[in-house]
């Protein structure tokens, strides 16, 4: 099933698991790259074999970032942070969790979850790998290590090396990387700050994501740096990685700084009371034509006769051919009530925005005692956050990742 760009190819603990596009990308890189390693390393190898290794191998990196997400989303859980889905994407995973922690100590304990449970994997396979033959400290020179090693070892010791490289990434101090996340819960126990504490891990990720920026273009260059090495594809990916880190700092402090604005503010304060509706038995163009051109809505509450039945969409419009308008009864394209994301006028803003962003709609019905009393729309929580934006005082508001 799509859910946006992503395919959803399962559900573990109660979590979507999903696959973005982008995820093709780096697997065909890593695996095309590992296999021609080996041509070089096993020639005497089976091309069979050799692409057969690299193909199994990269979907056991990929099992083990799924792990890694895995650890965070379950100590989420466990801490009462429930998590909607994560998501395998070119630069590893991401778990969609909803709010963020409530307490410094369940932030560190999420944020090194991920980390610890990479670096458990990537021992145990050395271990493993180890274990399979002489020790591989016996053999001084890399490549008659790789040489001497069977298709099993190969695989436990490319496996568990990349897992400890991407627990030891992880750890770098800047927000949003787990590091970041653990320097934060640290600065947040002291200063009882979050919004505070978000803004220095996030210059401190910034301030990493311009060097591997500034590293990247220099090795493009010729330039030798250390661990990474040089030359133009290993230049571009660490540049990217850096402007990847850079944006996601930033994005990741304005969530944190929306969520500081809307706590504590309830929704009757700003939906919209009498929003115009629609009615289940009129045609959808009657409701073109009657409703949407003559408002600035997108959707609309749906009524059968008093009851609210459901919610209408300018989206669920443009689904149906025009021919089709006069004829098309609004309750045949309409959001069923039972399938409506809803929100209630004593609700704190804040939640009621992470539902918005859950759900990717761009208006909630806010409902009392059964009773429709207003929507909430999205542009009229912007407007709050541009009028307020710069009075909002700090606090330890949650936010939606």
């Amino acid at each position: 099933m799509l859910r946006g760009q992503s395919l959803r190819i399962g559900r573990l603990f109660g979590i979507d698991i999903l696959i973005d596009w982008t995820w093709l990308i780096i697997f065909a890189l890593i695996t095309y790259s590992l296999g021609a390693s080996l041509g070089v390393f096993q020639p005497e190898w089976d091309p069979e074999l050799r692409w057969a290794i690299a193909v199994i191998s990269s979907l056991l990196f990929f099992a083990s970032v799924l792990a890694h997400e895995l650890a965070h989303s379950l100590m989420s859980q466990a801490h009462g942070t429930p998590v909607d889905s994560i998501t395998l994407f070119l630069f590893g995973g991401v778990a969609k969790i909803r709010e963020e922690p409530d307490s410094a100590r369940s932030e560190f304990l999420m944020a090194i979850a991920g980390p610890a449970m990479s670096i458990l994997i990537g021992v145990v396979l050395l271990v493993f790998a180890g274990a399979l033959g002489r020790p591989l400290a016996a053999v001084s020179d890399p490549a008659d290590v790789i040489s001497q090693l069977s298709a099993t070892q190969v695989v436990a010791l490319w496996v568990g090396s990349i897992n400890i490289v991407l627990g030891l990434f992880n750890m770098l101090p800047g927000f949003p990387l787990d590091g970041g996340r653990v320097l934060r819960s640290i600065l947040w126990a002291i200063t009882d700050d979050l919004r505070g504490s978000t803004r220095w891990a996030t210059r401190i990720g910034q301030g990493l994501g311009w060097l591997m920026m500034a590293g990247g273009v220099s090795m493009v260059f010729g330039v030798t740096i250390p661990f990474f090495g040089t030359g133009l594809v290993g230049g571009l990916w660490l540049a990217f990685i850096g402007w990847y880190l850079n944006n996601a700092s930033a994005q990741s402090y304005q969530q944190v700084v929306v969520q500081d604005i809307l706590k504590g503010i309830r929704v009757e304060r700003i939906m919209r009371k009498d929003p115009p509706t629609a009615s289940a038995w009129e045609s959808v163009e009657t409701l073109v034509y009657d409703r949407i051109m003559g408002t600035d809505d997108h959707s609309f509450p749906v009524f059968d006769h008093d009851e609210l039945a459901g919610m209408v969409t300018l989206s669920d419009v443009r689904a149906t051919p025009r021919e089709q308008w006069p004829i098309t009864k609004v309750r045949d394209i309409m959001t069923p009530y039972g399938d409506c994301t809803v929100t209630a006028s004593h609700e704190d803003a804040a939640q009621a925005m992470s539902k918005l962003a859950t759900c990717d709609v761009r208006e909630l019905p806010v409902i009392d005692d059964g009773v429709l009393i207003g929507v909430l729309r999205r542009r009229d929580l912007i407007q709050w956050l541009r009028l307020h934006g710069e009075t909002a005082g700090g606090g330890s508001g949650s936010g939606s990742v």
